[in-house]
């Protein structure tokens, strides 16, 4: 007969170890399945000084390999696997990566969101050298330096606005004639005298030595080329939640993200979604980790009910 898991957690960032942690210590028998390695999208910030406990800051690297070893300690299995197929309805889920097929009790979903990249050339190899996708985590780098800000939404007007407040200068471009962003950003955005906005225009190229001096910028309506010397830049364009392989399974609303409330439930009985892939107000490390504790606890009590 087919090992049956209480827990599988599909992802192995924050709130997926967080859930495998506070499940696998109530004595429940987990499984985290991880497709490349521990960590998820904090593994690409150099310095975490947003989290709790750490005096001097953290690696993401090194955050979720103990985050990884919390949760073995109480005995969580890890299987590094790529996550194809599921099939979430009924009392027993299924889970069927490239190389095997589990089963489980429940599920937690912590898949993660991906930013949206430019797209242009160098930009993988300035990731962390000068490229950027998060402002909270990495805009202290950049402390009366001169940065750039791509995009015109409440994330990146909000990214600018935190990054006025340690840098010398701020650019922000944006593709088109008027902020996608709400009043209230946009407002607070005009009062900030060292922010100044490239309208109608996007970044082309990418300048860069060993890391990032500078980059191109054209201006979609005429062509017309600037170069702008900076130090840094945020790409603050969106982001992709991972959660296509869901479609289908569970409730997804109109942005991929998958719909579940401070509980983690889904839609579908045991099934939950935590950290970056479900609705939420705000993503961060601190609130994946709160997110994977919860559904955990649900995790558990759906579990004794059944």
């Amino acid at each position: 007969m087919k090992h049956i898991y209480d827990v599988i957690i599909i992802g192995g960032g924050p709130g997926g170890y967080s859930a495998a942690l506070y499940a696998s210590r109530a004595g429940l028998d987990t499984l985290v399945i991880e497709k490349f390695s521990v960590g998820g999208q904090m593994t690409l910030t150099d310095v975490i000084d947003n989290y709790p406990g750490f005096e001097e800051g953290t690696d993401g690297i090194s955050l979720g390999f103990k985050m990884q070893q919390s949760a073995e300690r109480f005995g969580a299995k890890t299987e590094y696997d790529e996550v194809v197929g599921v099939s979430l309805a009924g009392e027993i889920k299924t889970v069927t990566s490239v190389s095997a097929e589990y089963k489980s009790k429940t599920v937690i979903i912590a898949t993660g969101a991906n930013p949206r990249e430019l797209g242009i050339e160098k930009e993988t190899e300035l990731v962390g050298r000068g490229v950027h996708y998060c402002a909270h985590c990495d805009g202290r780098f950049y402390k009366d330096k001169t940065v750039v800000v791509v995009g015109g939404g409440n994330s990146a007007v909000e990214d600018a606005l935190y990054l006025s407040r340690l840098a010398k200068k701020v650019w922000l471009v944006h593709r088109r004639d008027e902020l996608r962003a709400t009043k209230i950003y946009r407002d607070s955005l005009l009062k900030a005298d060292n922010v100044e906005i490239i309208w109608n225009s996007r970044v082309t190229q990418l300048r860069s030595d060993k890391r990032l001096n500078g980059v191109q910028v054209e201006n979609i309506l005429n062509a017309e080329i600037t170069d702008i010397v900076c130090d840094g830049v945020f790409v603050s364009i969106g982001r992709k939640p991972a959660s296509e392989l869901f479609k289908g399974q569970v409730e997804i609303d109109e942005n991929g993200y998958i719909i579940a409330d401070e509980s983690g439930k889904t839609n579908v009985e045991g099934v939950f979604a935590v950290g970056d892939v479900r609705t939420k107000a705000l993503r961060q490390v601190v609130t994946a980790v709160s997110d994977g504790a919860t559904a955990a606890h649900f995790a558990e009590e759906y579990i004794i009910r059944n």
